[in-house]
Parts: structure tokens; C-alpha cells; sequence
């Protein structure tokens, strides 16, 4: 009874092993099966695109002219006719200053004109005088020389001399008359020219607008000493600040490395928040001078403003082309690795193996870059997560990466 319990028992167990074996094998051969079939992997294909490398920068609003108006003489301000936000026109009178010791400058410059114009007349009569002995001594010379010639001996020879030096003092008197006209017409020249020069200040006193403009600051009031704003040491107190707003400069301060590719006319979009308008510009001036601290290069972009709508000071966002490629083959950022203008993705091969290609690029930008070398168009490469893949490996493709 007991050794039929044994072989039973031993029946049993037998067929439990060749029941588990028989299991084994069946899962070895499916994940066998498994492991055959190729792996679906994310493709994109290569194309041909334009790209460009925009940069954006926030500049800063500034009047195209502005200027504190001096006076060019000392006074008193009289009268000032602007204040500020007041639009002025180029030679409008902006104010005006007293000088009295001018009206007395103009009064001594007259008088000195009256004065040596009478000189120059005395002159010129003292002239017409010396003239007239001058022709008296000459003739009477004439007629004693002439009798002395014809009757030898009839007049003294001394009265000779002494007509003769009669006529050289009158021709010493009639040069003597015509050097104090000379010496009197210059008189009244340089008075003239005094009283030009006073008239001239005086018009100084009077301050106009150099160009048209709006009036940002107003520095003096009635009664004000204003200095004479000559020098650039001075420290005269100016009357008003003038800015010329119906046409601005964009200061934009452009970094090192965008500094080779930025010309006079480039295009460039602007924005202004504060107003929520954008318009188009384009690069009016290059400074050419990168600023040791900042590593910057200021441009300038001429902006219109015949409504006064922008303000100097405003801030701007711009943004501008620094790089631009036409028609080159482009594949996803996504599908490149390694660094350097060396790289490396994988395409799928017609018949849907893996190759691992080394590539050479150009621009990158965030989602594309440039493939200068390495593919063709049309060819389709690995995008995503490739730490499963070999090169080799059968695959089954799903178009969907980056495009």
C-alpha cells in the first residue's frame, strides 16, 4: 500500500516538471517572437526652409535735436513769451532782455558818428582852401618865371625862391588836408562799425528759438539776471530747454556679438507698448564705437512724429534680423546630437534600418538648424529619446516629430 502511494506520487511529479518545462519554453519562444518585431520610432523628414536669427532689444526714445537757449549777453529778462509744452517755430522770439548800458552805447556810438562826420567836413573844406592857395602859389610863380624869362634881370632872384617855396607849402598844405579827410572818413567808419556792433548785441538781447520744437523746461522767470552764455565754462542760467519731437531717435545698444551684421537700412520692427502700436523702421545710423563697459554698440532709428504721439523717454521693443539663410536643408533641433559643427543623427534607410550619420551644420536656431552636409532631402531621421536605439536596428517609422 505504501510503495503504491510512492510511485503514485512520483507519477505526479514527473508530469508537473514536463508540464513547467513545456511552460517555460512556450514564454522563452514569445519573447523571442516579441524581440523580433521592429521598433516604432518618431521621424521627421529633411527639408528645405528658410531660416533666420531675429534679435530683440529695448531702446529708448530720444528727441532728435535738443537745446538750452542761451542768451548771448548779460540783463535783465523783460518779457518771456513761451512755457512749458509750448510748440515754437524756428526764429520765434522766446523772450527778451533789458540792457540799459546798451542805450547808452548806442547814444555815445551816434555822437561819435555825428561828431566825425562833421570832422570829414571841416576836412574837406580845409581841403577846397589848400586847394585854392595852392593854384594861387602856382600861377603867381608861373607869371614871375615867365617875366623873369622874357626881361632878365627885372625880378630878384630871391622873390623867385620865395614864390617858388610858396607853391611847395601849398602843395604840403593840400596833401596835409587830404590825409585828415582820410584820417576823418576812418573815424566815421569805426564809429559806424561801433554802432553796428552795439545794434548787433542789442539784437541779442532778443532770444529766438534756433529750430522748431516744443518747449520741455523753462529755467527763468521777469526780473531774472541772465548771464551771457558765451563759454562752455559758463555757468549762465539758460531761459528755456527746446526739443524737436516730430521726428525721434531709437537708441538701441547692440550686443557684440550682433555687431557684424548690422547695417545702415536694415529693416527693424518696433513696438511700443504704451501704446500698443507697432510700425516698421529701419537703421538710420552705426555708432562704431563699442562701449568698454557695457560691450554694447549704440544705433540710432529715425522715427516720425508729426502727431507728438511718442514721447522721449519712452522705451521700445525692436526686433531685427541679424542673420538670414535661403533654401538650405533643415532637420529639428530634436534629432541632432553631440556638439560642435560636427553632429550626428539617425536615419532610416529604405529599408527600414538604422544609420548613424554624421552630419555637418550651419545656423541653429531653437526648433531647426541648418545641415550643410550628411542627408538629402526628403530623408527621414530620428526624432526624440533615442537611448534604445542602435545603429543597425530595424525599426517602423511614424512621421510626427518637429517639423
Amino acid at each position: 500500500m505504501l510503495k503504491s502511494r510512492i510511485t503514485l506520487f512520483s507519477s505526479v511529479s514527473a508530469l508537473l516538471a514536463v508540464f513547467t518545462g513545456c511552460a517555460a519554453h512556450s514564454e522563452t519562444q514569445s519573447s523571442a517572437a516579441q524581440s523580433a518585431e521592429p521598433t516604432v520610432v518618431s521621424v521627421a523628414k529633411v527639408k528645405i526652409d528658410n531660416l533666420e536669427r531675429p534679435i530683440e532689444l529695448s531702446g529708448e526714445f530720444r528727441a532728435y535735436q535738443a537745446v538750452e537757449v542761451h542768451a548771448k549777453v548779460a540783463g535783465y529778462l523783460k518779457d518771456i513769451y513761451v512755457d512749458i509744452g509750448d510748440r515754437v517755430k524756428a526764429g520765434q522770439l522766446l523772450g527778451v532782455l533789458e540792457v540799459p548800458e546798451m542805450l547808452d552805447e548806442m547814444s555815445q556810438a551816434g555822437a561819435a558818428i555825428k561828431r566825425n562826420t562833421a570832422e570829414v567836413l571841416r576836412a574837406r573844406r580845409e581841403f577846397e582852401r589848400a586847394e585854392t592857395n595852392q593854384k594861387l602859389a602856382e600861377l603867381s610863380y608861373k607869371r614871375l618865371l615867365a617875366v623873369s624869362k622874357r626881361e632878365p634881370g627885372l625880378i630878384a632872384q630871391q622873390e623867385l625862391d620865395e614864390a617858388l617855396s610858396r607853391r611847395q607849402s601849398a602843395e604840403d598844405q593840400v596833401a596835409a588836408a587830404k590825409a585828415a579827410i582820410d584820417v576823418a572818413e576812418e573815424s566815421v567808419s569805426g564809429a559806424k562799425a561801433t554802432e553796428q556792433r552795439t545794434k548787433t548785441m542789442e539784437n541779442y538781447a532778443r532770444v529766438v528759438a534756433p529750430f522748431s520744437g516744443v518747449v520741455t523746461k523753462r529755467f527763468a522767470d521777469r526780473g531774472t539776471m541772465i548771464q551771457a552764455g558765451t563759454t562752455s565754462h559758463s555757468q549762465a542760467t539758460p531761459l528755456v530747454r527746446i526739443a524737436q519731437i516730430d521726428r525721434l531717435r531709437l537708441v538701441l545698444p547692440i550686443p557684440e556679438s550682433a555687431v557684424s551684421s548690422i547695417r545702415v537700412g536694415s529693416p527693424i520692427s518696433i513696438q511700443v507698448a504704451s501704446l500698443q502700436s507697432s510700425f516698421e523702421g529701419k537703421i538710420a545710423r552705426v555708432s562704431n564705437d563699442l562701449q568698454l563697459t557695457t560691450r554694447t554698440m549704440d544705433v540710432e532709428v529715425d522715427v516720425p512724429n508729426p502727431k507728438g504721439l511718442l514721447i522721449p523717454g519712452m522705451y521700445a521693443t525692436t526686433r531685427f534680423v541679424v542673420d538670414r539663410r535661403q533654401n538650405v536643408l533643415t532637420v529639428p533641433a530634436q534629432a541632432l546630437s553631440g556638439t560642435g559643427n560636427t553632429r550626428s543623427v539617425f536615419a532610416v534607410a529604405k529599408n527600414g534600418v538604422l544609420e548613424d550619420r554624421k552630419v555637418e551644420v550651419g545656423m541653429e536656431l531653437a526648433a531647426k538648424t541648418e545641415v550643410t552636409n550628411g542627408v538629402a532631402l526628403d530623408d527621414l531621421v530620428v526624432v526624440g529619446n533615442r537611448g534604445q536605439l542602435k545603429p543597425g536596428q530595424r525599426v517602423e517609422t511614424k512621421l510626427g516629430g518637429a517639423e
